[in-house]
């Protein structure tokens, strides 16, 4: 049974891949990662906010969306934490390299142009094999259209790749007025891949004190659904590899994100409620759907639902909709 898969040229040994969390916080945390299963590791973020140390600029990009950190920073209650500065942060990537095999994929969260980018470069001389760029950016000025917007993720895309040597991914938000020209934006300003898609948390309004509050639910595998279908829409239209991520729970998700034709699936919300043991329990589970099923590799499931390869490919489109309120069924 070949459990193997590649990523942005990394041969990985599965398709499991912790996405950026405070999973990574410690080293003796990313060696129990390992040991479980994990075929790599995607750092958690280091925050545009914690290099550009101006209060006005840093208040001006929290306001982009209030609460909407990447990674489930809210769930613990307070990020300096876990999280490092930029040195310290620089260092746990070289620790990290020193005490694991698995590849380490280091991760930047930011929007401006500003030097945060440089940090990139020393992501790559601490060793990190890869890099995630996150461009998490809820856009709230009406007065900027949409390719302004497209023009922000491309900018620093083509910022990093001119000065990085290893493979970058982007990680998007869905929301984008033709996420499938985008993507192809992407690709052709070599992304070598694309993570689909970023989680926005949404604060909530405390009735009592009338104040805006942090809220932070975590995933659900409902929530798979929208990223399964865009992998479906882009596998083989593009050269970058793709990653799934969002409401990936068991291993049939997995096994549906593959089939879409995903190239690793990232796993956040399941590890932090259930113990990094769900790691080889979902590995151990995909190899024996794949044996029932007498597949052999995850290469021969790799795209084999995708919209290119399913008899009816509309049904991932538009026809889908119509499809599904024609067939529902009142129970009353």
């Amino acid at each position: 049974m070949d459990l193997s898969t590649k990523y942005m040229g990394l041969k990985l040994k599965n398709p499991i891949v912790p996405s950026a969390s405070p999973l990574s916080k410690t080293v003796d945390m990313v060696k129990r990662v390992e040991d479980a299963g994990a075929s790599a590791i995607v750092v958690y973020s280091l925050f545009e906010e914690q290099i550009t140390h101006e209060a006005g600029e840093l208040d001006h990009y929290m306001s982009y969306g209030t609460e909407s950190f990447a990674e489930a920073l809210s769930y613990f209650p307070n990020a300096s934490e876990f999280n490092f500065g930029p040195e310290e942060y620089i260092r746990h990537i070289n620790n990290l390299k020193a005490a694991v095999d698995i590849p380490v994929i280091g991760s930047l969260n930011g929007v401006s142009a500003g030097g945060w980018l440089k940090y990139a470069k020393q992501i790559e001389e601490a060793g990190a094999d890869a890099l995630e760029l996150n461009v998490y950016y809820i856009p709230t000025n009406i007065e900027k259209d949409g390719a302004v917007i497209e023009e922000i993720y491309l900018r620093d895309l083509n910022k990093i790749k001119k000065n990085l040597k290893i493979p970058v991914a982007m990680k998007l938000s869905p929301y984008f007025s033709s996420m499938s020209n985008m993507a192809k934006k992407l690709d052709d300003a070599g992304a070598d891949g694309l993570v689909l898609f970023n989680r926005f948390y949404q604060p909530d309004l405390d009735l009592v004190d009338l104040e805006v509050v942090p809220n932070l639910e975590l995933s659900s595998s409902f929530e798979m659904r929208l990223p399964l279908r865009w992998i479906a829409i882009l596998h083989g239209r593009i050269k970058a590899s793709l990653a799934a991520t969002t409401g990936i729970h068991t291993h049939e998700d997995v096994i549906k994100m593959l089939m879409a034709g995903a190239d690793i699936t990232c796993l956040c919300s399941e590890i932090l409620a259930n113990g990094v043991g769900r790691i080889t329990e979902i590995l151990k589970d995909l190899e024996k759907w794949m044996e029932e099923r007498e597949y052999v590799s995850v290469e021969q499931m790799k795209g084999s639902m995708s919209q290119k390869s399913v008899a009816d490919p509309a049904a991932f489109e538009r026809a889908n909709y119509m499809k599904a309120l024609n067939n529902y069924k009142l129970l009353i």
